[in-house]
């Protein structure tokens, strides 16, 4: 056993720093998200009628509250930041983690927005939307996270000694 070892032995988690894990976590909850946002609006489609394409995920004018379709989008992103939470949930596990990893699904959607339109966001609705949207995943992400941890540690393993 090597010294490293020896001294996470007596700690809960294990603090060391692994990029591999890190780049895994973050590649698997990006791909929840687009997967579940991309089922979220098909269902949107089926509902209003309109024709499914990546305009949908990436274009800042489909975001705004005009007609129904455009509720619809809005609706589908703020259930998809719920299974998003889901996501942090199962992926990441801890309560301190989930503003990071929420946080860096959202930045780089922006990024990803910003390459597909070739433009800066400069809608005040896509703005608004994605900083409830990133606000809803990590606090609901918490939320589950902390009530896993919080759960009670059996400490008995024998029957109880009375003193």
């Amino acid at each position: 056993m090597t010294v490293e070892m020896k001294k996470l032995r007596g700690q809960f988690r294990s603090t060391i720093w692994d990029p591999t894990l890190i780049i895994s976590q973050i590649f698997a909850v990006q791909s929840i998200f687009y997967s579940c946002l991309g089922l979220w609006l098909s269902m949107v489609n089926v509902l209003t009628g309109s024709n499914s394409s990546l305009d949908l995920l990436f274009k800042y004018e489909e975001i705004h509250i005009h007609d129904f379709g455009g509720r619809a989008v809005v609706a589908a992103f703020i259930l998809n930041s719920l299974t998003g939470a889901i996501a942090l949930w199962f992926i990441v596990g801890r309560t301190k983690q989930c503003l990071d990893f929420a946080a860096t699904t959202h930045l780089l959607h922006l990024i990803i927005c910003w390459v597909y339109n070739s433009l800066f966001p400069s809608t005040i609705s896509w703005w608004l939307l994605n900083a409830a949207c990133v606000t809803i995943m990590c606090v609901y992400g918490e939320y589950l996270c902390l009530k896993t941890e919080l759960q009670a540690i059996p400490l008995s393993v024998g029957p109880k000694a009375d003193l």
